[in-house]
């Protein structure tokens, strides 16, 4: 029987090659055909569709050639000058006719599967998918807390890759070692913070924030209940000074001023999360140059340029505009307020808060913890509330439950307290970092701590018709009798995010 081929194709390798390249690419057409016939991929299965089959089908492609020069080597070596040195091609053999044909449309097919296959590839490597369900369990605090952001409906790439091959490359090239981290379980638990070599905010935030659009104020309530056996809410009404504007829109003032673009503020900071800040520049719109030192954290003048040194962006204030993993105090009053747990059982705040910061080796083991704790606690101090609202109670446990499983990863040690929150100064330093009274000129300049240049309160406590009486806004009102020890302390001294008023 004649070959229909060469000869030199009928040899093992490239018969091996040619059945794995057919495997490879059937696979693949059958993965992409149930992707638009049926469902999303899932994660998994677009690696396997995507990257790993392709790599196995240009391997097996690759064999081909390789096989036949081998074989092409085996036989003029058996068969002496029998046979030409070199390859030819003549189109009056029907073997090679058929090899051309063969091949032209191969490689016709081969090209266009690869244009669409790298498309889906690309698609694929830049989706929510990809990047929060690939490496479950690096991931998982990040994924489930972005699921819960304001920025649910933002890609993770639109983020921390942005728009052009420039970053997409670098984001790729970083990834790779993300993903030999992961395989070999050389990833640190929790994640550092912040990312390092994260594209401008000025590049990827100011897409869709533009800066000097912003101006005026926002009114915002924050509900707040205390820790006492009512769990008394105490609400305040706060007009912030968001602000904004540029030289061309207007130079505004309030919170803003910090992006505005005439403006420009660098910080040194002496740890890696920034929250220790000794030195703050800042050029006004003018060209004035100020310089000041934080003098319960100074560090020496002559030693300022030994210092990384960095230029404020969004990031600096928003830096968990997605990832964010509230404080226990804050995710139970956001329970109350929004009716997942009863305000009118006893002291839940306090029995759900002690019960959030139990010590758990995993999210199951914490499940069930959090309703014995509860449970037992409710035995011990009212024994009538289970008699009576058995079912306020069972959703009391599922609110605690619901907050622990979004809030809190015990396997990848990440909570509230890992990673600071900069918006505000309540339950981290934040805004105090600067805005302390210790950032200092030599001509005695402070950066101010003054409450109102951010913003007003229009009520607070009990009675909410206690309305605004002067132009400046009412005076901050403890809701604790601390005499005046609130206007010598930073907030989150004492608000940790677990205790008294949060």
């Amino acid at each position: 029987m004649r070959n229909k081929l060469p000869s030199s194709v009928y040899n093992p390798i490239s018969m091996f090659g040619a059945t794995t390249a057919i495997v490879a690419f059937a696979a693949i057409l059958g993965i992409i055909a149930y992707d638009f016939l049926f469902e999303p991929l899932a994660p998994y299965a677009g690696i396997i569709a995507f990257i790993i089959l392709p790599a196995l089908l240009f391997f097996g492609l690759l064999l081909i050639p390789v096989g036949m020069v081998l074989e092409r080597r085996r036989l003029l070596n058996t068969e002496g000058e029998a046979g030409p040195r070199s390859f030819y091609l003549d189109l009056r053999k029907p073997s090679h006719r058929r090899a051309s044909m063969i091949f032209t449309s191969v490689t016709i097919i081969f090209l266009v599967a690869t244009a669409i296959g790298s498309y889906r590839a690309y698609e694929f490597t830049e989706s929510v998918t990809f990047c929060g369900e690939v490496c479950h369990t690096v991931m998982e605090p990040e994924f489930v807390a972005y699921q819960n952001s304001p920025h649910a409906r933002v890609t993770c790439a639109e983020c921390h890759v942005g728009h052009g091959a420039d970053w997409y490359v670098r984001s790729k090239l970083s990834g790779a070692y993300q993903v030999y981290a992961a395989t070999f379980d050389l990833f640190p638990r929790p994640i550092a913070t912040p990312v390092q070599n994260l594209r401008p905010a000025r590049e990827t935030c100011e897409q869709c924030h533009w800066p000097d659009k912003f101006h005026g104020s926002q009114g915002k309530v924050f509900d707040h209940y205390m820790v006492d056996e009512e769990n008394t809410k105490w609400p305040i009404r706060l007009l912030i000074k968001t602000g904004g504007g540029s030289l061309d829109a207007g130079v505004a003032e309030g919170i803003h001023w910090h992006m505005n673009i005439a403006n420009e503020i660098d910080y040194i900071a002496t740890d890696a999360q920034r929250q220790e800040i000794a030195w703050v520049r800042i050029k006004d719109h003018e060209g004035n140059v100020r310089e000041y030192m934080n003098e319960e954290n100074p560090i020496d003048p002559e030693e300022v340029g030994n210092y990384e040194m960095r230029r404020m962006d969004c990031i600096d204030c928003h830096n968990r505009p997605t990832h964010i993993y509230n404080t226990p105090s804050k995710a139970m009053n956001a329970a109350f307020s929004g009716g997942q747990i009863a305000q009118t059982l006893p002291s839940a705040k306090r029995i759900g808060i002690e019960a959030l910061l139990g010590e758990y080796a995993t999210k199951d083991s914490a499940m069930t913890a959090i309703e014995s704790k509860i449970l037992a606690a409710y035995e011990d101090e009212y024994p009538q509330v289970l008699e009576n609202r058995m079912e306020s109670v069972n959703q009391f446990i599922a609110g605690v439950k619901e907050i622990y499983r979004v809030n809190f990863f015990p396997e990848m040690k990440v909570r509230w307290d890992v990673y600071p929150d900069n918006i505000g100064h309540f339950s981290s330093p934040g805004c105090y970092r600067c805005h302390n009274g210790s950032f200092v000129t030599e001509n005695d300049e402070i950066i101010s701590n003054d409450c109102s240049s951010c913003h007003i309160i229009l009520s607070q406590g009990h009675d909410d018709s206690d309305q605004m009486i002067a132009p400046g806004g009412l005076e901050f009102k403890h809701p604790v009798d601390i005499d005046e020890a609130w206007k010598e302390t930073a907030c989150s001294e004492c608000h940790e995010g677990t205790s008294q008023l949060e």
